[in-house]
């Protein structure tokens, strides 16, 4: 007799591995769909559900609806009053993670400059990043908090100064693979599971730089056309912004890519190699840090790749990517110059 369709499913929805993740910010928009996602992880064991008490839904709410799924996941909620050190609290929270994911932070709102946002949500990083060096220094710490292009530099440099491995921090830019791939797939008519295209540089506007040329699928394309995905990559988040209204921005199809990265992650912890593209520290190119592929193994970061062959197009589009992602890695240079972790 066949296997029904709920029979499926729920094999799919396996959990019961061996790794602990915590979601920070997991009753957000990204937290609480990315959270849905790692407990159906088959590596993961443990989730940790966190976010501040004046969340609009407190996280042991978020842990007790996921407590309901078909997983062996167990699944936990904790609370941090505003104003309290994630480094005096965060205890029980993230002892035994390999992986963080830290979906907490402020959007960018109207009139907001870049430097402010980098200013608030470095703080906010800053201090789940603390709280990670002190209760589990050997997790990956996965951070989506924008701006990534000068947050991953700055939450680096912090682990490095205190006598840490700076390849534990790394930024999820997976999205821009996640788009990519799919605009190739719906252009040529694939399923976008037969699409790979390495995005390279950073994680903002002309910084992001899918490399087309490197894909089978994509190369089937002619190249103006290539040329307006390219920039149709760029501004996706832009397009989703305006597709809700200004009511949100892109939280589902953030959870999925983020949870892409950490199955990656996790993949290379439990064993099994997974390359993704991630942007870490790098010397790779002239900058410090730079979005290609990774692979994870055990413990993390295993390898950072090379960028491989660029045809003239992208040559050109790398020069910008470096002009303007040096000047936002020195913003976070910068910011952890002038600080150090009070783990």
């Amino acid at each position: 007799m066949g296997t029904s369709c709920s029979s499926g499913i729920r094999k799919a929805i396996m959990g019961g591995g061996s790794h602990k993740v915590c979601v920070c910010g997991g009753a957000g928009g990204i937290g609480q769909p990315l959270c849905l996602l790692m407990a159906m992880d088959p590596n993961v064991k443990e989730l940790a559900i966190f976010d501040l008490n004046v969340a609009m839904v407190p996280p042991d709410g978020v842990a007790a609806d996921l407590g309901h799924i078909e997983s062996k996941v167990k699944v936990t909620g904790h609370s941090l009053n505003v104003g309290n050190a994630p480094k005096d609290h965060l205890t029980e929270c993230l002892s035994g993670c390999s992986l963080v994911l830290v979906a907490a932070g402020m959007p960018r709102k109207p009139g907001m400059t870049r430097d402010h946002l980098f200013k608030v949500n470095a703080d906010i990083a800053k201090g789940i990043v603390e709280a990670s060096a002190k209760f589990c220094p050997q997790a990956v710490v996965a951070l989506i908090v924008n701006p990534i292009n000068s947050i991953v530099p700055a939450m680096a440099e912090l682990y490095k100064k205190s006598g840490l491995d700076p390849l534990k921090i790394v930024g999820v830019t997976t999205l821009d693979c996640v788009r990519a791939n799919k605009f190739v797939a719906d252009a040529v008519g694939c399923h976008p599971s037969s699409v790979e295209v390495p995005v390279i540089g950073g994680h903002s506007g002309v910084t992001i730089m899918p490399v087309f040329s490197q894909d089978p699928m994509a190369t089937k394309i002619k190249q103006s056309t290539l040329e307006a995905l390219d920039k149709k990559t760029q501004d996706a988040g832009t397009d989703v912004v305006n597709a809700k209204n200004g009511k949100g921005s892109a939280t589902l199809s953030m959870a999925y890519a983020a949870a892409r990265l950490g199955k990656a992650i996790l993949a290379g912890m439990s064993g099994t190699y997974s390359t993704e593209c991630a942007y870490v520290k790098s010397d790779v190119t002239e900058l410090p840090y730079f979005s290609s592929r990774v692979v994870f193994g055990r413990g993390g970061v295993k390898q950072v790749l090379d960028i491989g062959l660029l045809n003239e197009y992208e040559e050109t589009r790398l020069e910008e990517v470096i002009v303007q992602l040096k000047s936002e890695i020195q913003t976070g240079l910068k910011y952890a110059e002038q600080r150090t972790l009070g783990r």
